[in-house]
């Protein structure tokens, strides 16, 4: 158990997610022609989506599809975080994503900005860390 998750509150750490799922989805319509999302209300509730999706559903859907996963070497895991990334595309009001590759483009821009907040987030975790004596 980490400290980030002991010392700071659910609400705190939820925003947080929220917000680099949020930088993701900026991230992602600046780099690919084929993501257009207009408005904040579709950058707010498409990262909201996206967070409860990887939360929720993501896990789910791994541990039923394990097998598919393992015997493909793990490329069906793309196809698994493709289907999150869709389904904020389906509920967010002004997003879309035209194209496969587009697709693909925008989980990696999600899965790079998410490592790099992680990391970000646990620079933070360790200088805050009390030293013991």
């Amino acid at each position: 158990m980490s400290f980030y998750t002991v010392a700071v509150s659910f609400v705190p750490r939820l925003v947080v997610a929220w917000a680099i799922n949020l930088a993701a989805l900026w991230v992602a319509n600046a780099l690919w022609d084929g993501v257009h999302i207009d408005g904040w209300n579709a950058y707010l509730i498409g990262s909201a989506v996206l967070g409860i999706a990887n939360a929720v559903l993501k896990p789910l859907v791994t541990i039923i599809t394990l097998p598919l996963i393992l015997v493909t070497l793990g490329l069906f895991y793309l196809i698994i975080n493709i289907a999150m990334v869709a389904l904020a595309e389906w509920i967010a009001p002004n997003f879309s994503i035209d194209g496969f590759w587009a697709y693909v483009g925008t989980v990696v821009v999600v899965w790079a900005v998410n490592w790099i907040g992680g990391q970000v987030v646990g620079d933070v975790e360790r200088r805050g860390r009390p030293r013991l004596l």
